[in-house]
């Protein structure tokens, strides 16, 4: 099954998303992008919360995102309409968080995303040879740990990845695409709760943390 359907603290993971962003109450439209032949999704199971979906989603992350995009102008969505690109395996997204990002990129030429200062000690490996050895650690000073909800202009965003298509070019996040056309994206302080469940124990994790209320 598909992580996002998997249930965690009572609710598919999903749940906790399309929860966040119904309470905030201040979008025009929550639209979640699903691949055409996706089995697992029952809008029953949402009961409540507001939302849209449509059975775009492409091969890849960028093509889904891009092809979001095209959907949202069923709904009246223009250019130069804000957009904030969400992973579905990132049930730790509060409103609180939500809306600190809208405040933040509201008037900024360009947009940005949520993102964490990188907290432990990197290092590079060797490649090849049967077990990865250490070739030098990494100075982490300045590098941050991308998160999402990502915010940019639909037009903005829309052209960036177009141009990275033409480029060869399958990124794999909103801001990769941004910085592909030249610009830099602001980065808003995240959470370590909003973190992507990304291996088996990570569900053990979100367990812990959604069955707790977020801190105000």
């Amino acid at each position: 099954m598909p992580k996002q359907y998997r249930m965690v603290a009572g609710r598919d993971l999903l749940h906790y998303t399309l929860a966040a962003f119904d309470a905030c109450g201040e979008f025009a439209q929550t639209l979640v992008v699903i691949a055409p032949d996706d089995g697992y999704f029952d809008a029953r199971r949402f009961g409540g919360l507001r939302f849209a979906v449509r059975r775009c989603g492409g091969a890849s992350r960028q093509a889904s995102v891009f092809n979001g995009l095209a959907a949202l102008t069923e709904f009246g969505a223009r250019d130069d309409d804000w957009v904030l690109v969400h992973d579905a395996a990132r049930p730790g997204i509060t409103p609180a968080l939500i809306r600190s990002l809208v405040d933040a990129l509201k008037d900024d030429d360009v947009g940005g995303i949520m993102a964490l200062p990188v907290a432990d000690t990197l290092k590079r490996v060797t490649p090849g040879g049967p077990a990865p050895r250490i070739a030098r650690t990494e100075a982490r000073d300045g590098l941050w740990q991308a998160q999402t909800p990502q915010m940019f202009r639909i037009g903005m965003l829309r052209s960036a990845i177009e141009r990275a298509q033409q480029d060869g070019h399958d990124l794999t996040d909103e801001a990769s695409a941004i910085e592909w056309l030249g610009h830099s994206p602001r980065l808003v302080q995240g959470s370590l709760r909003n973190f992507k469940v990304t291996y088996p124990e990570d569900f053990a994790l979100a367990e812990a943390i959604l069955s707790q209320p977020p801190a105000a």
